[in-house]
């Protein structure tokens, strides 16, 4: 049976994070509220929740999961080749809704779809994710809804597609928007905008005047 915990109670908040914490290091599935929308996550390094996570969804590997981090220096053991505009755009927008497309550190033990070598990766603004991140380390996370249907505002929206799959449900109230992330690929010489979403190629530019956009 799923728990929910109301984390603008601050006791609750308190048990559900030491309760999500605890199902993210026994594989299972959590679902989190971000600045975005909601998510539903698993530990990053874990094959089998990740695999989980990803039957949850109805979502192939084709669809890999993005990986949120707690704080911009957990990339040193993440990224490999990272040029000094991804760090820039890292200055000037993280944490917040802006996911990066690198290339991942070839040691690293983990399945996240199929990949081809890269990892896409951002730092949500939001405390609850950034509390829960910064105990439990790097975690797969992907909207919190079926594939095909609109992704989740609320934790109610949430549960209602994913019911029992989840372990823990993180109730943050609802989110600022369902704009997803803008998604900047830095595994070349020039960034290139995958796409937009809550950053504009405008405001990207403004760090990065030598971003493309991808037809």
């Amino acid at each position: 049976m799923a728990r929910r915990y109301d984390t603008n109670d601050a006791t609750d908040r308190v048990t559900g994070l030491r309760e999500a914490a605890s199902a993210v290091r026994r594989g299972e599935l959590v679902v989190l509220p971000t600045d975005t929308v909601y998510g539903v996550g698993a530990d990053a390094f874990s094959s089998e929740a990740v695999a989980d996570l990803l039957d949850a969804k109805g979502r192939g590997r084709n669809m890999p999961t993005p990986v949120l981090i707690g704080s911009p220096n957990t990339l040193h053991g993440l990224v490999t080749d990272f040029s000094e505009m991804a760090w820039e755009l890292v200055d000037a927008f993280w944490p917040g809704a802006l996911t990066l497309v690198a290339r991942h550190q070839p040691s690293l033990q983990w399945d996240l779809g199929d990949t081809r070598g890269t990892v896409a990766v951002r730092m949500p603004l939001h405390p609850v994710a950034i509390e829960l991140l910064t105990e439990v380390g790097p975690m797969a996370v992907s909207s919190a809804n079926l594939t095909g249907h609109p992704a989740p505002e609320n934790c109610d929206a949430a549960q209602d597609m994913l019911g029992d799959s989840v372990s823990v449900y993180l109730d943050g109230g609802p989110t600022p928007g369902n704009v997803p992330s803008s998604i900047v690929d830095v595994t070349g010489k020039v960034p290139v905008l995958l796409r937009q979403g809550a950053l504009s190629p405008e405001e990207l530019r403004k760090v990065v005047p030598d971003l493309e956009v991808a037809n």
